[in-house]
């Protein structure tokens, strides 16, 4: 199957600057954070960054760019790994020496949640996460990162070492200006229930993902 393009999706960050509307203390159980909220101009670009230590110091900050998932996230589902990713993010951005978690609305790669709620139905009759994708006029994932690259300009994070599985991310990351000096690889451990959504991702997304 030939993948869709990415002009499904409207680019609203391209040309546009952040601005930082917020900031606040956020104690977690994982540490205590930096809390900022940043939006652009288009009606999707806001997110929140989460953020530690001197991220202009030697060690390049580790990053870790989180798409939103309220079933994951919030409601525990286990048909994906992102709520594991994200506690292992903050983990491991609470131990190094600096580190940024961007929180970004991108829900179901980009697609919105009521789509991801109609791609699930598709799922559950045989498809999986990038056929449902695609079977509803979607690029399997529609994401882009000049909008987070510009808040990792604007908190002075050029220079990172990027918490990710997905080649595609860094790509763009660094063709909008960000330096990713290294992946560090984001891999919960495998559940029974992810598998087969972590073989679709490596299989036909490319993700770097080891014993999946």
């Amino acid at each position: 199957m030939t993948p869709k393009s990415r002009t499904t999706k409207p680019n609203p960050a391209k040309g546009g600057a952040v601005r930082r509307v917020a900031k606040a203390a956020l104690p977690t159980r994982f540490g205590r954070f930096t809390v900022y909220g940043f939006q652009g101009h288009g009606p999707r670009e806001e997110a929140v960054a989460l953020v530690r230590g001197n991220l202009r110091s030697r060690v390049a900050p580790l990053v870790r760019l989180h798409s939103q998932c309220l079933t994951g996230d919030v409601l525990n589902s286990l048909r994906c790994d992102c709520r594991a990713q994200l506690e292992l993010s903050l983990r491991k951005i609470a131990e190094a020496p600096s580190g940024i978690l961007l929180y970004l609305p991108q829900e179901g790669r980009g697609i919105g949640l009521m789509n991801k709620l109609r791609a699930y139905e598709l799922q559950d009759g045989g498809m999986d996460t990038v056929e449902a994708n695609e079977s509803l006029g979607f690029a399997a994932d529609t994401r882009e990162y000049d909008f987070p690259a510009k808040i990792l300009k604007a908190l002075g994070a050029t220079r990172i070492r990027l918490l990710s599985n997905n080649p595609d991310k860094i790509r763009q990351l660094q063709s909008a200006g960000i330096r990713v000096v290294a992946r560090v690889a984001c891999q919960p451990r495998l559940s029974k229930t992810s598998r087969a959504y972590l073989q679709t991702k490596k299989r036909k997304m490319g993700h770097l993902l080891e014993g999946v």
